[in-house]
């Protein structure tokens, strides 16, 4: 195969004009809504586990950390909804993209971290000083804290970034394995074939979990400042 191992992340054009916005508000429109006094089965399960999720997340929040709550829920609802899509041939993944990822991390971090400076100022304060440190190791430890508060943002936008990205690389390469022994040796390519369809239930499941892992570290970061 000529093609690129990492032309499927590359943003698509139509008619030479970016899609990547237009994909970005595709997702939202797959979530079922109901206008009926009884719901169906399938909008009483995704409420069900809309509530179970909010609730785990919120249960060590303070009722300033819980107004976040609607953020938090629509924020896991797209992420998840947006790597489960890109699974799909010939689409495209925009949490792939750092860019992307960096524009969801950096404005949840510093509305938390504004909060926390802004309502407990003294506290937020005292995480860049360790209690009882030695004073030679003042200075080195407040810039080890202050790089490591501004590098969190960073760190999940690359997590999420690298583990999509990683599944789709590995589901490529296995994809074209399974083309390429067609042709020479049936029972090793229904072997790979085999390891692809399990790859692939294992990718639904990264999708799913690195979307609750990414909110919950901004979950986190919040009731470290609230």
């Amino acid at each position: 195969m000529n093609e690129n191992l990492f032309a499927s992340f590359i943003a698509p054009t139509i008619l030479g004009l970016p899609a990547t916005v237009l994909i970005i508000l595709f997702p939202p429109l797959l979530i079922p809504t109901s206008k009926y006094l009884i719901n169906n089965r399938l909008i009483t399960t995704q409420q069900w586990l809309i509530k179970l999720t909010s609730k785990q997340m919120m249960a060590m929040h303070n009722t300033k950390g819980r107004t976040w709550s609607l953020m938090l829920v629509s924020l896991i609802i797209f992420i998840a909804t947006t790597n489960l899509l890109g699974l799909l041939p010939h689409s495209f993944t925009p949490t792939t993209q750092l860019s992307m990822n960096l524009a969801m991390a950096i404005p949840l971090w510093a509305g938390a971290v504004i909060m926390g400076f802004r309502s407990k100022i003294k506290n937020a304060l005292a995480h860049f000083l360790p209690q009882g440190t030695p004073t030679p190791l003042i200075p080195m430890l407040v810039i080890i804290e202050t790089i490591s508060l501004l590098i969190q943002p960073m760190a999940l936008a690359v997590r999420l970034a690298a583990n999509i990205t990683a599944g789709h690389l590995l589901m490529h390469l296995i994809g074209s394995a399974t083309l390429a022994m067609s042709t020479i040796n049936l029972p090793s390519t229904l072997i790979i074939f085999t390891i692809l369809i399990l790859l692939t239930i294992l990718e639904i499941a990264v999708a799913l979990i690195q979307a609750y892992v990414f909110t919950l570290l901004v979950s986190l970061y919040l009731h470290d400042n609230t």
